[in-house]
């Protein structure tokens, strides 16, 4: 029994070791000390009436426990908490200043109670609810200054109520190496979101370069990282709304709606989802309106909501495997897209074992999130750049491939036209070798007719008829050389092509315009109202606005394809036909091979035969006119027409 007892009592001996608050020695040489599990004791207040002196006597004390976990954190919003720590000064430190800290920025209201000399407290007040000029020191972190740090033991108290699931971090820290931190960690802050900045900057140029929304979405979503981490690390308080308190309990809450909004938009518009992944894309359009209807309910219903932060690993998700569904279809630019979710997932992580104490990582821990987004945007740039780059590729091959037609397209139009030339070859010279034929026999028949004449002028009558003959003989000949015009003609225009044919010149609205502009505008510009001859670009293509009276003249006004409503393509191939022709097509064949109603190439082949009325009437003799000259007006009118205008 006896031994039983002594058991017993070196249990309760050892249990009251294990779980009793344990003191902090502070001397000299210390610059800096974080409190964590058993050297800080909590007191949850659910009535949030205790004040200080209640606190201190002999009943309140009893409720402080031990801290459970590695910091400690107020499970209940609506409850206030008090927490103590208990200092051993070694040494007197006299004329070394020090001050505790608090690192979670969004706490509501923090109130320090420090002793003095005389065992009074004194009561100091900071947090998210009061305006930024109010602290202490104007630092991003809460800061007490102890009045008291004579030989001996000090109990401090600290009485915490937030809104928000806060960690209570408690920082020892003498003013000199605050100053040392605080000078570090700014600078640190600067440069990170100076990185943002950059990051924001070179997506927006490339944004107004190239007009993908990708890029405006990437920019985006950098920014509510950047206006995120400003409203975690306090600098958005400091800077943006130290007047406005109130609004810290809403930023983060928008900032991370933000994050996850543009997080998904970005994903949906880089990777392609629609096309590439259409459930996912319905996925990520479910998940956008259910985020947003979320975001609506805290912001008008309970903002408190905005501390179940895991929500964001959803949407965050969501797009990770996303990515990873593209890249195994083999969308080369998703691996990058992966990498970077990859590496934001892994600062989560180490983010959240810091914060909860599961291991103990510094500096590493604290800023891993913020680490994580650097290299997360470093990736995504990565990506975007990495889709240019193939989508270059894929632009550079199909216009090899279109080359590589054309020239296949050539020669086999050379060759063709090789065989007609040797056709009409042949043909022509078979046609001479008749026609001098023909010229050998007409001078024998006059030889003959001669001396017919000469023998016996009493064959008058058949002489006539001879020289009857010889007249018609003459005609032919006439008409053999007529031919024979016409075949050179024939060779030298070759034949009527196709469309397909006609197409390979003028295969699209962009070089009909180009082949427009260049025969318009041949002999130099010269506007139409003032006679200016400088000119700028206008909006559309090919078009020159004057630089003198700002008028723009369209590639189109005064050319006979001016107010046409089919494609200016066909309309090419329309001119064509029927200067090739010299009009003598029908309306019905224009409309079987353009593919045109009969009822609209009848009304083109009007304008057009006109057209080649005019051109007879005012080219010169030796002027070499083809059917591109049928485009423009007449040069006359034209002159006349400019003439009238700038009067």
């Amino acid at each position: 029994m006896i031994k039983g007892f002594v058991y017993t009592l070196l249990l309760c001996l050892l249990v009251e070791t294990t779980f009793s608050q344990k003191t902090v020695n502070i001397n000299r040489k210390d610059q800096e000390h974080i409190f964590i599990k058993t050297e800080i004791e909590c007191l949850e207040d659910s009535s949030n009436k205790l004040t200080i002196n209640e606190i201190q006597n002999n009943a309140s004390k009893h409720h402080f426990h031990a801290n459970s976990g590695f910091y400690p954190r107020n499970h209940h919003s609506n409850s206030s908490y008090w927490f103590r720590i208990k200092i051993n000064f070694t040494e007197p430190l006299i004329n070394k200043f020090s001050v505790f800290e608090f690192f979670d920025q969004t706490t509501g209201l923090i109130s320090a109670y420090t002793p003095d000399s005389n065992g009074h407290y004194h009561e100091s007040i900071a947090g998210a609810y009061i305006n930024f000029e109010n602290r202490l020191y104007k630092h991003k972190n809460f800061e007490f200054l102890l009045n008291n740090q004579s030989k001996g033991e000090h109990y401090y108290y600290f009485k915490v109520r937030s809104h928000n699931l806060v960690n209570i971090i408690i920082v020892y820290r003498t003013v000199d190496h605050f100053i040392h931190y605080a000078l570090t960690e700014y600078l640190t802050y600067g440069i990170f979101y100076g990185m943002i900045l950059i990051f924001c900057l070179h997506n927006l140029l490339m944004f107004l370069a190239i007009k993908k929304r990708h890029y405006l979405f990437y920019v985006l979503y950098i920014l509510s990282v950047g206006l995120y981490e400003m409203c975690t690390d306090g600098i958005a308080f400091q800077y943006v709304w130290p007047n406005s308190p109130g609004w810290n309990e809403y930023a983060y809450g928008t900032a991370l709606y933000s994050v996850s909004l543009f997080a998904l938009l970005f994903t949906r518009s880089l990777l392609h989802v629609k096309f590439k992944a259409y459930n996912f894309y319905r996925l990520i359009n479910y998940v956008i309106v259910l985020r947003t209807l979320y975001f609506i309910f805290c912001l008008t219903v309970n903002h408190k909501f905005f501390n179940y932060k895991f929500v964001e690993f959803i949407p965050l998700f969501i797009a990770f495997i996303t990515g990873i569904r593209i890249w195994k279809k083999g969308f080369k630019p998703a691996r990058f897209f992966v990498l970077g979710y990859a590496v934001l997932f892994a600062g989560f992580i180490i983010k959240a074992v810091t914060v909860l104490g599961i291991v103990k990582l510094g500096l590493l821990g604290f800023y891993s999130l913020s680490f994580s987004f650097i290299l997360e945007m470093a990736f995504l740039s990565i990506a975007i750049g990495d889709q240019v780059r193939l989508l270059n590729w894929e632009k550079d091959t199909a216009k090899d491939e279109t080359i590589r037609q054309m020239d296949l397209n050539n020669k086999l139009k050379d060759s063709i036209n090789q065989e007609l030339e040797e056709k009409v070859t042949d043909r022509t010279r078979e046609v001479v070798e008749k026609s001098s034929i023909l010229m050998v026999q007409a001078e024998i028949i006059k030889t003959q007719n001669q001396e017919l004449i000469k023998i016996n002028n009493q064959l008058k009558g058949q002489a006539a008829e001879i020289s009857m003959m010889n007249v018609l003989l003459e005609k032919d000949n006439i008409e053999l050389k007529h031919n024979i015009e016409e075949v050179t003609d024939a060779r030298v225009h070759s034949k009527e092509l196709s469309f397909e044919e006609f197409s390979a010149k003028y295969p699209d609205k962009e070089s009909c315009n180009k082949f427009l502009s260049e025969l318009k505008w041949s002999n130099d510009y010269s506007c139409i109202k003032c006679l200016n001859t400088a000119f700028n670009y206008g909006r559309s293509p090919y078009s020159r606005r004057c630089t003198k009276c700002g008028y723009e003249e369209s590639v189109l006004f005064n050319t006979i394809f001016q107010n046409s409503r089919i494609p200016i393509n066909k309309a090419f191939y329309l001119v064509y036909l029927i200067y090739s022709t010299k009009g003598a097509i029908s309306s019905y064949q224009l409309s079987e091979k353009i593919g045109i109603r009969q009822s609209t190439c009848w009304q083109y082949s009007i304008r057009i035969k006109k057209a080649i009325i005019e051109q007879k009437r005012y080219k010169s003799k030796n002027e070499n006119q083809g059917w591109s000259k049928l485009i423009l007006e007449n040069p006359q009118l034209s002159q006349s027409n400019k003439l009238a205008v700038s009067q």
